[in-house]
C-alpha cells in the first residue's frame, strides 16, 4: 500500500511537469502548421477558398488562446489526469474543426489524431489512449457522416482530382482511420508498458546495485586496515579512509598517481613478493614516508584484483601501520638484553669485586712498607687507579642491569644539579671555556633515589662537556610540567657541541655503544634505564656541528614498582 501510494504520488508529480511540456508541444505544432499553411498559400493561392483560410487562422488562434488558458488553469488543477483528459478532448475537437475547414473527407489533417492518441497513452496509459481513440473515432466518423449525408456542407472547394463520394468509399475511409486509431493506441500502450516495465526493472536493479555498492563501501571504509587498489599500470584507483588516516594523504591527492611515486620501495618489494604466475608469496613489510615526512613501517598483504571472467585487472594492497609495533619490539629486545645483562651482572660483580678487594688490601699494605715516593710506590698507585676504574665500571654495570633498591625520598632536583655541576668543574674532561647557564624553578622536587638522580644528571652533563672539547655553552633548565593529567618535572640539558650524526642517533642508547676512546658506552643506556624505571620519557634533538638537546620528563610521584613502564618516546 505504501509503495503504491508513493508511486501514485510520483506519477502525479511527473504529470504536473508533463502538462507544461504538452502545452509547449501544442504551441510548437500549431506554429509549424501555421508556417506550412502560409508557405502553401504563397506558392498556391488557390489551394483553399477565403472562407477556409479564415477558419484555419481562427482555429490556430484558438489553439494559441487555449494553450494560454491551459497554462494558467493548470496551476489550480489538483487532479492532473483530469486536466490532461480535458486537453486531449479539446485537441480532438480542434483537429476535427481543422479537418472540416480544410476539406472534410478529403482533408489530410486526420493524421494529427494519432499524435493526440500517442501522447494520451504516454501520459494516461492504455485506458487513456483507448478513450482518446474512441473520441477521435466518434468525432471523425460523425463529421464524415454529416458531410456525406449533406447535413453540413464543406466550406472548402474540392481538390483538382475528384474522389467518388460513394457509400463504400466513405465507409472504407472511416473504417481505415478508426482502425488505425485503435491500432496506434494499442501499439503505443504496448510500447509504453514495456518501457515502464523496463524502467521499473532498471530502477530495481539500480536500487539493488546502490545498496550493494553502499554495503561494499561501508565494509571497505569500516575495515581497520588501509586498502588501496591499483590498475595494471600501477596507478592508484581507490584509497579507503583508514589508509588516509595511516598515511595522512587524501584519496583526491593520490588518485591516478603511480604507486611508486607514493611508496618508493614498492617496485622492488612487488617483484620479490609475486610469483611468475601472479600468485603472492606472502606478507611483507614496506618502509614508507607519510605526510610531513613521517617515517612508517607498513605490514602489507597483496592479492590480485580480477574481473568476472577471472582476468587480472590490477592488485589490492592491504596494509597496517607497524611503526609503533616495531618500536615496541625494539624496546622489548633492548629490555631483553638488559635482563640478560642483569642476570650476568650479579655473578660478574661478585667474581670481580672479591679479587679487587684482595688486590686493594694487598697493595695498600705494600705501599705502607715501600713508601709512595719510590718506584714501587708509583707503580702501586697506577694499580690502584686501575682498580678504581674497574670498580666504577662494575658499579655502572650494576646500575644498568637492575634498579637501585635504595631509599626513596623527596629530592630537590636543583640541589642535585648544583652538586653535579660543582663536581663536573674539576673532572679531567671539563674545559674552563665552558659557560654554564642554569634556570632552576624553585620547589622542583620528585620522589626517588638520590643516587639514581645524581647518576642521570651526571651522565648527561658529562656527555655535554665531552661534546665541547674547545668550550661552549651548557644550558641546564628545570621546570614543573604536567603531562596529560600527571604532575612532573622537565629537565633539559643542552650544549652547542659537535652533535650526533643521523647514523649514531639510533645507537646511542644501546649498551656499550660509544664513539669515545675511553668511554664504556653505558652512560646514556643508564639514563634511559632510570627514566623507564620512573615511568618518564625522553626526547632529544641533535644536529652535527650545532649541538644536542636532551629533554627529560619525570613524574612527581617518582619510581613505579616493576620498572620498564616508561614511554620510550626517543627522537
Amino acid at each position: 500500500m505504501l509503495i503504491a501510494g508513493r508511486n501514485k504520488m510520483i506519477d502525479e508529480e511527473n504529470l504536473e511537469g508533463k502538462i507544461k511540456g504538452l502545452i509547449l508541444s501544442r504551441v510548437a505544432v500549431a506554429t509549424f502548421l501555421l508556417g506550412i499553411f502560409i508557405f502553401l498559400q504563397i506558392k498556391a493561392p488557390d489551394f483553399l477558398n477565403q472562407t477556409s483560410i479564415s477558419y484555419f487562422y481562427g482555429i490556430i488562434a484558438l489553439i494559441y488562446l487555449l494553450s494560454l488558458v491551459f497554462s494558467v488553469v493548470s496551476r489550480f488543477f489538483t487532479n492532473h489526469r483530469l486536466h490532461i483528459y480535458f486537453q486531449t478532448m479539446t485537441d480532438v475537437i480542434m483537429i476535427t474543426a481543422l479537418i472540416y475547414a480544410t476539406g472534410g473527407i478529403r482533408s489530410t489533417y486526420a493524421v494529427f489524431y494519432p499524435l493526440v492518441i500517442i501522447y494520451s497513452v504516454l501520459y494516461l496509459g492504455r485506458g487513456g489512449g483507448l478513450i482518446t481513440a474512441s473520441a477521435a473515432s466518434i468525432f471523425y466518423g460523425l463529421l464524415i457522416d454529416l458531410e456525406y449525408y449533406r447535413v453540413i456542407n464543406p466550406i472548402s472547394h474540392p481538390y483538382i482530382w475528384e474522389i467518388p463520394d460513394t457509400a463504400g468509399h466513405v465507409f472504407l475511409r472511416i473504417f481505415v482511420n478508426i482502425l488505425s486509431f485503435y491500432l496506434i493506441a494499442l501499439l503505443a500502450s504496448f510500447v509504453v508498458e514495456k518501457e515502464k516495465k523496463t524502467r521499473a526493472l532498471l530502477a530495481e536493479k539500480e536500487s539493488a546495485f546502490n545498496q550493494l555498492d553502499l554495503l561494499h563501501r561501508s565494509i571497505i571504509e569500516s575495515v581497520d586496515a588501509g586498502i588501496l587498489t591499483i590498475d595494471l599500470d600501477g596507478r592508484i584507483k581507490s584509497f579507503n579512509r583508514t589508509a588516509e588516516i595511516i598515511t595522512g594523504w587524501s584519496f583526491a591527492s593520490l588518485e591516478n598517481n603511480r604507486i611508486q611515486d607514493i611508496f618508493p620501495a614498492w617496485e622492488g618489494l612487488y617483484v620479490n613478493s609475486v610469483n611468475d604466475d601472479g600468485s603472492v608469496k606472502g606478507r611483507f613489510e614496506m618502509p614508507a614516508v607519510a605526510i610531513q615526512n613521517r617515517r612508517l613501517i607498513l605490514g602489507c598483504a597483496l592479492s590480485a584484483l580480477r574481473d568476472n571472467s577471472g582476468q587480472k585487472i590490477g592488485d589490492i594492497l592491504i596494509f597496517q601501520d607497524l611503526t609503533k609495533v616495531k618500536e615496541m619490539e625494539a624496546v622489548l629486545e633492548r629490555n631483553r638484553r638488559l635482563a640478560f645483562v642483569g642476570e650476568m651482572a650479579a655473578g660478574l660483580a661478585h667474581e670481580i669485586r672479591n679479587p679487587l678487594a684482595s688486590i686493594s688490601g694487598s697493595i695498600q699494605m705494600l705501599m705502607k712498607e715501600s713508601g709512595r715516593g719510590t718506584t714501587e710506590g708509583r707503580l702501586m698507585q697506577v694499580i690502584m687507579r686501575g682498580k678504581d676504574q674497574l670498580e666504577g665500571f662494575v658499579k655502572d654495570f650494576l646500575l644498568l642491569a637492575r634498579h637501585n633498591r635504595g631509599p626513596h625520598q623527596e629530592i630537590l632536583i636543583g640541589n642535585v644539579i648544583g652538586e653535579v655541576l660543582e663536581a663536573a668543574r674539576v673532572m679531567p674532561d671539563w674545559n674552563s671555556n665552558i659557560e654554564i647557564s642554569d634556570t632552576l624553578e624553585e620547589g622542583s622536587a620528585i620522589k626517588g633515589n638520590r643516587e639514581e638522580m645524581r647518576q642521570l644528571i651526571w651522565n648527561l652533563i658529562l656527555n655535554a662537556a665531552q661534546a665541547m672539547p674547545e668550550g661552549g655553552r651548557l644550558a641546564v633548565n628545570v621546570r614543573k610540567k604536567n603531562l596529560e593529567t600527571q604532575k612532573g618535572l622537565e629537565i633539559i640539558v643542552a650544549d652547542d657541541g659537535v652533535g650526533i650524526t643521523d647514523e649514531n642517533k639510533k645507537m646511542i642508547f644501546e649498551p656499550f655503544f660509544t664513539t669515545k676512546e675511553r668511554g664504556t658506552g653505558l652512560g646514556l643506556a643508564i639514563v634511559m634505564r632510570i627514566i623507564n624505571n620512573y615511568g618518564g620519557n625522553l626526547l632529544f634533538e641533535s644536529t652535527p656541528g650545532v649541538g644536542t638537546k636532551f629533554a627529560i620528563w619525570l613524574p612527581k610521584t617518582g619510581f613505579i614498582p616493576g620498572g620498564e613502564n616508561g614511554k620510550d618516546t626517543r627522537r
